[in-house]
């Protein structure tokens, strides 16, 4: 059956798209929530004369979303859990978690189900996460796991500006981490090697 998508139906097309469903999938879910419309002659007719309208909206929807894509790509989040023995987590970071981070610390609003985790996450450190924007939109967002009381690193972020031989202007990213933070990070590697030689030698 070939119906007419009034919204964005995953996987499927956009608003105005006009797609091929079982007629079971059309009559019982689309057609009742307004997702679609049956694609009679009258409505296709219709459909053309709101064309402009629609591509419209469809290229203010692309832009939002590459704007909040932009907002979220390479981005990193906190979250503080229970954690037991060898780091593991009491339970999981949920999505619902992943979404309160993102909005708290970036500032930018987006729908728990479209985050994908990729497995459950259940220890400390870092998991990469992808945000389904919009369409082919993805961002990909780094969810930082520490210990409930844990110090939590802040990087530093900076922008470094120049010319290359050739004339050509480029601007770099550098992170580092504060001189607290890395003195942290050095007596923990420090102590690691200590503990490892320490067990090679009994």
């Amino acid at each position: 059956m070939k119906v007419i998508l009034l919204q964005e139906l995953k996987g499927r097309g956009g608003e105005g798209d006009v797609i091929e469903v079982a007629r079971g999938f059309a009559v019982n879910y689309l057609l009742p929530r307004k997702v679609a419309i049956e694609a009679t002659s009258g409505n296709l007719k219709q459909l053309e004369q709101r064309r402009h309208n629609i591509e419209k909206r469809e290229s203010t929807r692309i832009s939002d979303a590459e704007g909040q894509t932009s907002a979220l790509e390479g981005k990193i989040v906190t979250i503080s859990a229970k954690v037991g023995e060898e780091g593991r987590l009491f339970g999981s970071i949920t999505t619902p978690m992943i979404e309160a981070a993102i909005r708290e610390q970036l500032g930018v609003e987006i729908d728990r189900r479209k985050i994908e985790t990729h497995g459950h996450i259940k220890e400390v450190g870092e998991h990469v996460v992808s945000v389904q924007v919009y369409r082919e939109l993805k961002a990909h967002v780094t969810v930082q796991v520490v210990a409930e009381g844990a110090p939590i690193p802040e990087t530093i972020v900076t922008e470094v500006e120049g010319v290359t031989a050739d004339g050509v202007a480029f601007v770099e990213v550098e992170e580092e981490l504060p001189a607290a933070a890395e003195e942290a990070v050095v007596e923990e590697e420090a102590a690691e090697v200590e503990a490892a030689e320490e067990e090679a030698a009994e």
